[in-house]
């Protein structure tokens, strides 16, 4: 797709986010630089001297060439394609007259599609294997129905996606090719702040291009993101640039290219990165399982600012207060309670709060670990087993392992049994694939298999296993029941 420039603006036909507001954008950015700013040397670069008289400041900008020279060969450009819903209400109902009462009862389900409409997008990765191993960003190839990857050299491979983790927003697809070139992996917890990185990617389609800066910050939790302790930076980062690299100045990758912070929906020099390591682990748990696994412990935190400490008798605001407790939960058990502020997990400080999900989420489920809080004045030490975080369970992903519906659902909670007025159900999370050529969209309630109610992931996944090709589901939506015909192939 051809850009379009104009006088203000780069307009860029994506699949992106648009919005107004602060907030976190993983596509749809823009960055503007004036040639005032890009005359203008960073203060990092001056080299520290004495200060006398006789001391002569030297300034030493980094070159990335030899960065950019080894590793750009390793970095590749990856191009998705959707099918989405095209069209809304249908016109008319093929097959049915206006006079029959079925007519009126299919009109309730105004969403049926009436073709596909195809949607592409670009983003990067880079290959850690020379059998073709490629890291990226879950964003990236997700809902995807194809992968395209392009090397340097200008070969293109089909991709198959082993496993995507939305939490983490880290993705493993596979190419079919060997010898490749690879890169080198480094560690981000000896990154500094102010220290050099390098960003490589395609923005906007330009494969290959690299643009550079310092850390900002470490460890910054965001909205919505409590699991990545990400790495900010202020290197440019747009779209096309979302699963590429972030370099030292060893030539280490130290992160991904996740999302950018912003007024506009443009770059405005805040970008994070997700730490390789935290990468690396998730790869590990797709490749082995396909998918991952992670600690929890059933609390609501908050938190712990000056008033707070001085209201709870800290010394200082340190710590991850607890606002909640669930029940049930390895929380309770270990006897958690609201009010408690956590100030240690397994010997290590919570100096904020938002370090707490991040190290209960890398344990491991079933492991003893020791909590250290602040409860009525006094410190106390607290066992606690740490159990799994559950989400939201995935039949048939497309693009992964199985292709056979296409879903991603999670059993009806409490309030969406009430809500819904049913016992049992799953409830469509996500939909691609043969089930959203059928019309089936998220917030359907999946009442039964074939005749056979479902309550469970479990359940529904043994039905499709031991179904023919043609299936037919019973969804709810809103107050309308209908059993939907899918074609499994």
């Amino acid at each position: 797709m051809k850009l379009k420039l104009k006088p203000v603006v780069v307009a860029l036909v994506a699949a992106g986010v648009v919005g107004t507001g602060v907030g976190l954008y993983r596509q749809g950015d823009v960055a503007f630089l004036t040639s005032a700013q890009a005359g203008t040397a960073p203060v990092a670069a001056i080299v520290a001297q004495p200060a006398t008289p006789s001391a002569q400041a030297a300034v030493a900008l980094p070159n990335f060439r030899s960065i950019v020279q080894t590793y750009g060969p390793a970095i590749v450009n990856i191009s998705v394609t959707q099918r989405e819903k095209a069209g809304q209400e249908a016109p008319d109902m093929p097959g049915l007259d206006q006079n029959s009462p079925f007519y009126w009862f299919f009109r309730q389900f105004p969403q049926m599609p009436q073709g596909p409409r195809v949607v592409r997008g670009q983003g990067s990765g880079f290959i850690l294997s020379p059998d073709g191993y490629i890291l990226t960003n879950a964003h990236v190839v997700d809902g995807a129905t194809e992968v395209q990857v392009k090397l340097t050299d200008k070969r293109e491979f089909k991709a198959k996606v082993v496993g995507a983790d939305r939490m983490s927003d880290v993705a493993l697809i596979k190419i079919d090719a060997k010898d490749l070139p690879t890169v080198k992996l480094g560690d981000p917890s000896s990154v500094q702040v102010g220290d050099w990185v390098l960003a490589i990617g395609s923005p906007f389609g330009f494969e290959n291009s690299a643009t550079a800066g310092i850390v900002s910050a470490k460890g910054r939790s965001l909205p919505s993101e409590g699991y990545v302790p990400f790495i900010q930076t202020d290197v440019a980062i747009n779209p096309g640039n979302s699963g590429g690299p972030l370099f030292n100045l060893a030539g280490e990758v130290i992160g991904i290219n996740s999302q950018i912070y912003s007024r506009t929906g443009g770059y405005m020099g805040v970008s994070f990165a997700i730490p390789i390591n935290v990468a690396m682990s998730v790869e590990q748990q797709l490749l082995a399982h396909g998918k991952v696994t992670r600690g929890r412990l059933g609390v609501t935190i908050q938190q712990v600012n000056q008033s707070l400490a001085e209201s709870f008798g800290l010394p200082k605001p340190e710590g991850a207060l607890v606002s909640s407790v669930e029940p049930g939960s390895p929380a309770e058990k270990a006897g958690l309670k609201t009010g408690d502020v956590i100030l240690k997990f397994d010997g290590k400080p919570i100096a904020d709060s938002g370090e707490l999900p991040t190290r209960v989420a890398a344990t491991k489920p079933g492991t003893k670990s020791t909590l250290e809080v602040w409860r009525k004045g006094e410190r106390k030490e607290v066992d606690v087993t740490v159990g799994e975080l559950k989400s939201a369970e995935t039949v048939a992903t497309a693009g992964a392992q199985h292709e056979q519906l296409g879903l991603t659902v999670h059993p009806l909670t409490p309030d969406e049994k009430s809500e819904a007025g049913v016992k049992r159900g799953l409830v469509v999370d996500q939909v691609n694939g043969p089930a959203e050529a059928a019309g089936i969209q998220p917030g359907d309630v999946i009442l039964a298999l074939n005749g056979t109610p479902v309550s469970s992931v479990g359940e529904l996944r043994s039905l499709v296993e031991h179904a023919s090709k043609h299936v037919a589901l019973l969804v709810q939506r809103g107050d309308a029941r209908i059993f939907v015909p899918i074609n499994l192939g």
